[in-house]
């Protein structure tokens, strides 16, 4: 008696053996998932940091060995620096910051705050959607076809292609920080007898302040380093010039000419500029990430 209850108690039974092999195969399932994934990881971080590598290296030297800050970019076989196109492309991406940043507030401001279930509200995000989905090429297009051609290229252009570039991330991302901000802010300051416009500016607002801010870092990296748009309304400028009505030179356009040249001084100096907008781009979005981040933690 005494044995057979020995006997079954130590024998597992089907069930048993069943969810077992069960568990082994959904954790080798899952051990192979993780591989895959793991090893799709490391494939893409290595041609990245073998990008990022050379661009450095290249592009070390060329800012180590030349004058970048204080020449000019030279003509063949001469020596020469980037500050035309360096001061060129602060004015057309601050231009079109100015320019697209406050469109973009406010319409992300009025879909947050003032268009529920309006028809002109969902027609609003509808072309929104279509913008911020279009290739900046078709805005450099546009643009073109708009104030270039019969005239003459500009910074005025290129600021305007670069500012329908900004307005449609800056409304995204003004109208979803917005919406996080708790209704319960809202219902106290309206028990307070706040008016609706007080009730925007002094509440919602600020409590999304760093998010929208954020969002205008965000575009702001977005557009530093556009080339489409520039190629067809600022063009380039080899010589130093302030005025945003004449072709202005910038680094987009300056690296894609140079890179393409035969001329070995003129690769070098296109190495230095892709560094520079590269350390640009990657300052502007850890400021933006940390701009994030705090305003989570708020």
């Amino acid at each position: 008696m005494s044995t057979n209850r020995i006997n079954t108690v130590a024998t597992p039974s089907f069930e048993a053996r069943y969810d077992k092999s069960l568990y082994n195969k959904r954790r080798w399932i899952n051990t192979l998932g993780l591989g895959f994934a793991m090893g799709a990881m490391a494939f893409g971080l290595l041609w990245l940091f073998w990008i990022l590598f050379t661009l450095f290296v290249e592009g070390a030297q060329g800012i180590m060995q030349l004058p970048i800050f204080t020449a000019d970019t030279p003509p063949p076989m001469s020596v020469g620096g980037l500050r035309n196109a360096i001061v060129g492309s602060v004015m057309l991406a601050f231009s079109g910051l100015f320019i697209g940043a406050p469109i973009g507030l406010m319409t992300g401001i009025y879909l947050s705050e003032f268009s529920h279930g309006s028809w002109l509200g969902k027609v609003t995000r509808f072309l929104n959607d279509i913008l911020l989905s279009a290739p900046s090429i078709v805005i450099g297009l546009f643009i073109y076809a708009l104030m270039v051609k019969g005239n003459n290229f500009s910074g005025w252009a290129g600021a305007l292609a670069l500012a329908l570039i900004v307005i449609p991330v800056v409304v995204r991302t003004t109208e979803n920080m917005l919406n996080l901000v708790p209704n319960t802010l809202r219902e106290a300051a309206y028990a307070l007898g706040t008016p609706k416009w007080k009730l925007v500016t002094q509440v919602t607002i600020k409590a999304a302040k760093a998010g929208l801010t954020t969002g205008v870092l965000l575009a702001f990296a977005r557009i530093s380093g556009e080339t489409a748009p520039l190629l067809f309304t600022a063009l380039n400028n080899q010589y130093f010039s302030t005025d945003m009505s004449e072709p202005i030179a910038n680094l987009p356009n300056t690296i894609y000419q140079f890179a393409m040249s035969p001329y070995d001084n003129w690769h070098t100096l296109a190495w230095a500029a892709a560094l520079l907008i590269t350390l640009s781009v990657l300052l502007l979005n850890v400021l933006a990430r940390v701009m994030g981040n705090r305003s989570h933690l708020r």
